[in-house]
């Protein structure tokens, strides 16, 4: 999938567990770690506000787009 997730270096950056982030924002704490390791096939738009309201954040500091080709660079180089 050329979506990646960066939910974790944003919580890094605001010194915040993913715990805590999920009692704020009132969703299961499984849920976010299925969005944060990337597993997510999909999120609610009115999930990716909650999130962004909390961490005083931008959908764009979350979520990131690479290209294909970009992937199997990395991927190659592990």
């Amino acid at each position: 999938m050329a979506i990646k997730v960066n939910l974790d270096r944003v919580l890094l950056d605001r010194k915040m567990s993913l715990t805590e982030l999920a009692e704020r924002v009132g969703i299961t704490l499984a849920n976010l770690s299925i969005l944060k390791t990337g597993k997510a096939r999909a999120v609610r738009f009115s999930t990716l506000d909650l999130l962004c309201r909390e961490l005083d954040c931008q959908p764009a500091d979350i979520l990131v787009y690479e290209a294909e080709d970009e992937i199997e660079i990395e991927l190659a180089a592990e």
